[in-house]
């Protein structure tokens, strides 16, 4: 069998089970808390994996090792990042968010901020944080459709909006017929994928390149300044700038409304405890495996012209075809897939969050967010076929802007206190607004000033927004 018959046949295979998926789902789905968080049923494998393959798409399969061969060995810092990232969501926020959803009856991340309808500037952070949410999430769900399309593109010679188009459909089916449970359940088959891939392929370039002292040896070699260098040789000040805005990718976990909504949706605190081993054993599998295969194929593929299709130039130089295929079609599928977690989230902002009103048909809610899927979709493809080709800087744009807006209020308010309304309104947009700033400005792009700061401002605004915060506290009693 030759790779593409493989990669053919795997993949309709693939869409085939996606969409039974979608139908299963659909038929546990009769109203808005099961569409947006699954009737808060998932189980350990489900909420670990869907979690995890929600976060981690695109970028981490083809932006981490394209990032490792194009910069070299100072992609090491994306481990502690991300690893970081997944032990500040699961150990410090999900505990608390699950306990503070459930207790206040919310739905979506927004409505937990946003607080009762009838509260005070709720009308006005809902529609702040919608706002915020179809603008990152849409940014975010096109460099989804761009991933498929590079990798349609680098295995078939398809043209990318046939790619887009294809990738697209499938998702778009099956996420508008079961909703949140379709897509945790479907996400749970690409992270176990995902994951599956994150170990076949490093340890087949390790192999083909000769183990880890070939690798350091081949990687001296390479003629690109600053490979070598944890900072790309950069000068203190710029290399202090560049380190800590790779570790500031973490800082941006705990504002993604698409990630932390299955801490609301596990059924269980023992079912969280067992999903927080599972998220962190894949995380570590998959972020190690990803730059190391970037490092490998920097040796073994020199001459690509885009580092980004490194893993899939690997895939079909290292494996034999047909197990090049069911790698390639599966991971495929997985990157197309997990924008169903973004719109599904863009959704249930624009249906459930941005009325004033509540809509008090479960029917007439779920229909309505079906046809703001599509058409959200719509413009994402349009987006992922006119917009800028980087997958790595147009997600970690979205990632950043998002975790800045949402991640500071969010912990501040499960953890320490509700925060008032106008602090907490201030949080977000002061989040968002700093690190759009930060990366519009050339000098400060990728940087700490744009992961890090926005974050910090952010989180000190909230902070001082609280209830139990002791000098506002006494204000308020001597008031």
């Amino acid at each position: 069998m030759s790779e593409t018959t493989a990669i053919v046949i795997t993949l309709i295979l693939y869409k085939v089970a996606l969409l039974g998926i979608g139908i299963v789902a659909q038929r546990r789905t009769s109203g808005a808390g099961d569409f947006f968080l699954g009737g808060r049923s998932l189980g350990p494998w489900v909420a670990g994996l869907s979690a995890s393959a929600s976060s981690s798409s695109a970028w981490s399969l083809l932006g981490v090792s394209g990032f490792a061969y194009a910069k070299g060995i100072s992609a090491l810092w994306l481990f502690p990042a991300c690893v970081g990232g997944f032990w500040l969501n699961w150990y410090v926020l999900a505990p608390a968010l699950r306990r503070r959803s459930l207790k206040d009856g919310a739905l979506t991340v927004t409505e937990m901020l946003a607080g009762p309808r009838e509260a005070p500037g709720s009308r006005l952070i809902r529609r702040v944080s919608t706002a915020i949410v179809l603008v990152s999430l849409m940014a975010y769900v096109a460099s989804q459709f761009q991933g498929a399309g590079k990798t349609f593109a680098e295995t078939f010679a398809m043209p990318m909006t046939e790619a887009v188009l294809l990738g697209s459909a499938v998702v778009v089916v099956y996420t508008m017929l079961g909703g949140f449970l379709a897509v945790s359940l479907t996400d749970t088959l690409q992270g176990f994928v995902m994951a599956l891939a994150s170990v076949i392929l490093p340890v087949a370039a390790l192999v083909s390149i000769g183990g880890p002292g070939a690798l350091i040896d081949a990687l001296a070699a390479v003629p690109t300044p600053g490979f070598n260098s944890l900072t790309q040789g950069m000068p203190t000040a710029a290399a202090f700038g560049f380190v800590f805005g790779l570790l500031g990718i973490g800082l941006g976990y705990p504002g993604q409304p698409h990630v932390v909504n299955r801490f609301m949706a596990v059924r269980d605190e023992r079912a969280l405890r067992q999903a927080r081993l599972i998220a962190m054993g894949w995380a570590v599998v998959l972020y190690s495996g990803m730059i190391v295969l970037g490092l490998c194929a920097r040796s073994l593929l020199p001459a690509l012209g885009d580092g980004e299709v490194a893993f899939v130039a690997a895939a079909r130089h290292l494996l034999p075809p047909v197990v090049a295929g069911v790698v390639l079609a599966s991971v495929l599928s997985a990157i197309m897939s997990t924008a169903d977690s973004q719109l599904l989230v863009a959704a249930s902002a624009v249906v459930h969050d941005l009325p004033d009103q509540a809509d008090e048909d479960p029917a007439r809610m779920v229909k309505r967010s079906r046809i703001v899927v599509l058409a959200l979709s719509a413009v994402a493809v349009v987006a992922a076929l006119v917009g800028d080709k980087s997958i790595f800087d147009k997600v970690l744009f979205a990632w950043t802007a998002m975790g800045a807006a949402f991640g500071p209020v969010l912990l501040v308010h499960v953890l320490q206190g509700s925060v008032r309304w106008k602090p907490r309104l201030a949080s977000i947009v002061v989040g968002f607004g700093s690190a759009v700033l930060a990366y519009w400005i050339p000098a400060t792009a990728g940087t700490a000033w744009e992961r890090v700061a926005p974050f910090v401002l952010a989180l000190a605004i909230a902070w001082w927004g609280t209830s139990s915060n002791p000098r506002r506290s006494a204000r308020g009693r001597t008031s």
